[in-house]
Order: structure tokens, then C-alpha cells, then sequence
């Protein structure tokens, strides 16, 4: 007989819905990371013992009106399976324009669920992120102050979460401040009702520390909806486990040895760092201004790689004053859309090539990759950083499924790290690939 679900997870990218499974799975859930909203129900034996689904979702930069319906759709498919409560997962540095796509999104799935005083927290402390009288901070700047104001997508130009969301909702947005968090979660699940009651659908909750965030996940128990960057998972497990729901059976990752690439779409100021320690194998550039011009070829990559056991580093990350030139010459979504087919097509030849290993950095970059090798779902295995799970899947043959298991009938294993941009100490790079292989 088939678990309950016990939580249902909607992220609005690829690297956000991996950080999650991190946070719950250490945290002592069995997670299954699906890739977009699966077309049939959980597969009884393949993953009977999963408690949290995870759907991730490419939505955190595409139209609103697409995002919320996307979400909507995720949302029903985790209720016909049984799901108790539910979890919108966003990125801890809050990454929206004013016309969306938090707010909108957050929006309709409380009023789906019909709830309000939802928790909006995007905190995650152990990565610098904190919300202290409704602003976010990295680390101890203001948000719009940390360089993410500089975001290529998603210019981030106000740290007050509060005035960012009025520009998003319908409803008035409310707040909980510190001294509340500070006090119980018997506190804040009353100032949560009370903001509920007076019409307030979203509240943004203070946190900065992860002790607040546990107190948080007591006082969302009963909650149908709660909203957040990872961190705002680590006191929901517990909340199961105090009714004797939680099975604590581990994961199954499957590391993988043989070739690896490393690709790297962001250009956070962390990401560049890592690309700078790199020295495990040589590093390759995009040229834009070839790319654009049709000049620059994914074959011309493949071929110039090593055919020895270095690994080799592919990258577009560029300063923000590049990546602003960049775009004024040739326009956001066509420098953004080119790259990411670029890289997409490359990862796809690669895997042809009998690659096994594959490092992405960036959360757009991450979702073309996952979505051109036809992902369906992944294992979780151990952290690599704070925020950044090892990742394994077996890819459907062109031979099909078995129908008595559900299993591929041939398998086409590869493990991967999905690395959102401001993640990952300057050694990452080294380390994935290492841990892939089931190296600590």
C-alpha cells in the first residue's frame, strides 16, 4: 500500500527545487525531485516511500499569468496525490520584477487553498540571508545594495519585501516582526491568524538565525500553505515527525564515474569567483558576439575538448557592465535564449558522448540543461555546499519502460549538481565533481 504524501513542493526553478530536497532530506524526509508536473500518479514501487514531492517548475522569469498557471497545475497534481500540506519555494535573495512572479504566484495558490496569513520568508541564514523588519539582507547589506540589484532577469532595487510585494498583490501585505518570531511559535501562529482574519493573504515573517526558522515550522503545523526560500523547510519535518509519520529511511543517490563537464550560465559575483579557482582541467569562454553572429557552434565546443581526465570548465559569465553591454546590443531575451539553447545543445551531445557527470551553474542555465537531456525526476544524495545537493537519475531508453515496474528497461545513469548562482564556496567546482563520483 502507497505512503501518504506528506508534503507537496512547487519551485519556481530548477537549483530552488534541488536546494529544497538538500534542506528536507537532511532534515530526515525521503524527497523525489520531479521535473515539471508529472503525467501520471507517484509510481508505487518505484518511489512508494517518497513523503515530499518536489515539482520544479521553470516559472521565475517567464510572464506571471504563466507562472500562476503552471503553479495551479503543479498544485492540483500534488493534491491527487494525497499531499497534506503544501510549500512555495522560491529563491532566498527574492528574485522578482514588481509586475511578479512571488507575489502572483503566492496569490493564487492561497486562494486555491482558500487560506490566508500565508508565511512569506525567503531567509536562509546559513548562506547570509536574513529578514529583519520585513528587509532582506545578504549577509549585512541590504539586498539592493549586495550586487543583485545588477541581476540580469531580476533586478532586485529594494530590499523592503513588504513594498516589493505591494507592487506584486492584491491584497495588503503584512508582517511579523522579530520580537514575535523571538517570543514562541504559539506567537507567531496567532499574529499569522490575526493578519488572516483582517484580509492580509501574504505576511512576511522576520527570521535570522535558523532557530527562528524551526520556531517558524512549529507554528506552521497546521498550515495549508507556507511560502520561502529553502530555509523556511528546515521546521516542517519535524512537525510529521512528532505524529509518528516519518520513516527516516535515507536516500538513494547513485554516484557515477566516467567523463564530466562543468557549465556555468551565471554571472553572480560567486559564481565568477569559482570559475576563477578552477584549475582542474582548462577553462573555455563563449565568445556572445560569435555566438550571436551564428559564428560559434556547439560541435565547435565538443571537439575542443580534452580527451584526457581534466574536465573541462564552459562559461558565459561576465561582470554586470558586460552583461548590461551585451544586452543593450543584442537584447535580454535573445542573448538569454541563445546561451541557454548553446549550452542545452552541448550537455545533449555530451550525454550522447557517454558523459556521466554534469555541474551546472545558474538557475536558467540549470533548467535548459535538465529540460534538453529529458529529465523526469531525481534522487538526493549528499550536500556538496550549503543549499547544493548531489543529484542522480536514470534516463528513459529509446527502448521504453517496463510497465510492470515502471523502470527504464536500459540504464542511462548520470548524477548531477544544479548550482544556483550565488551558491557554493570557490572550491565547488572541484568538489562536485568529486562527490559525484561518491568521494567525500
Amino acid at each position: 500500500m502507497k505512503k501518504p504524501l506528506l508534503l507537496g513542493c512547487i519551485a519556481d526553478d530548477f537549483t530552488g527545487a534541488s536546494d529544497l530536497a538538500n534542506t528536507l532530506c537532511r532534515e530526515g524526509m525521503r524527497a523525489t525531485l520531479y521535473i515539471d508536473v508529472p503525467q501520471g500518479d507517484i509510481d508505487t514501487d518505484g518511489v512508494s516511500s517518497t513523503e515530499v514531492a518536489i515539482i520544479a517548475l521553470k516559472s521565475r522569469s517567464i510572464d506571471a499569468d504563466d507562472a500562476v498557471q503552471q503553479s495551479l497545475s503543479a498544485l492540483r497534481w500534488l493534491q491527487n496525490q494525497g499531499a497534506q500540506q503544501f510549500l512555495f519555494k522560491y529563491c532566498s535573495t527574492f528574485d522578482s520584477t514588481p509586475a511578479g512572479n512571488i507575489g502572483p504566484v503566492a496569490e493564487a495558490l492561497a486562494a486555491e487553498l482558500d487560506t490566508k496569513g500565508v508565511v512569506v520568508c525567503p531567509a536562509f541564514p546559513t548562506t547570509g540571508r536574513t529578514v529583519y523588519q520585513g528587509h532582506l539582507f545578504v549577509g549585512d547589506t541590504l539586498l539592493n545594495e549586495s550586487g543583485l540589484q545588477n541581476h540580469p532577469l531580476n533586478p532586485m532595487t529594494d530590499a523592503d519585501l513588504r513594498r516589493w510585494l505591494s507592487l506584486q498583490v492584491s491584497s495588503e501585505v503584512g508582517h511579523v516582526p522579530q520580537t514575535v518570531v523571538s517570543e514562541s511559535s504559539e506567537a507567531i501562529a496567532s499574529s499569522l491568524k490575526t493578519a488572516g482574519r483582517s484580509g492580509q493573504t501574504l505576511v512576511v515573517v522576520d527570521a535570522t538565525a535558523d532557530v527562528d526558522l524551526r520556531t517558524i515550522g512549529t507554528a506552521c503545523a497546521d498550515a495549508k500553505l507556507i511560502t520561502g526560500g529553502s530555509g523556511i523547510a528546515l521546521g516542517l519535518p519535524q512537525n510529521f515527525r512528532i505524529r509518528g509519520l516519518l520513516s527516516d529511511e535515507g536516500q538513494s543517490f547513485q554516484p557515477q564515474q566516467g567523463p564530466a563537464i562543468i557549465i556555468a550560465g551565471s554571472c553572480s559575483e560567486a559564481t565568477r569567483q569559482q570559475i576563477a579557482a578552477y584549475n582542474g582541467g582548462p577553462k573555455i569562454v563563449v565568445d556572445i558576439d560569435a555566438l550571436m553572429a551564428d559564428k560559434l557552434t556547439p560541435e565547435h565546443i565538443v571537439k575542443s575538448l580534452p580527451g584526457d581526465e581534466s574536465v573541462a570548465l564552459l562559461y558565459s559569465s561576465g561582470t554586470p557592465d558586460e552583461v548590461k553591454a551585451l544586452q543593450a546590443e543584442y537584447g535580454v531575451e535573445a542573448v538569454a535564449g541563445k546561451i541557454e539553447n548553446f549550452f542545452s545543445s552541448i550537455a545533449s551531445r555530451l550525454l550522447d558522448n557517454g558523459y556521466k557527470r554534469f555541474v551546472i551553474a545558474g538557475g536558467e542555465t540549470s533548467g535548459a540543461v535538465v529540460s534538453a537531456l529529458n529529465i523526469q525526476a531525481f534522487d538526493i544524495g549528499p550536500e556538496i555546499d550549503p543549499g547544493v545537493p548531489t543529484l542522480s537519475t536514470t534516463l528513459q531508453s529509446p527502448t521504453g519502460k517496463d510497465t510492470a515496474t515502471n523502470r527504464t528497461t536500459e540504464s542511462n545513469a548520470i548524477a548531477m549538481a544544479l548550482k544556483s548562482g550565488n551558491f557554493g564556496a570557490e572550491d565547488f567546482f572541484s568538489k562536485a565533481l568529486r562527490q559525484l563520483q561518491g568521494q567525500s
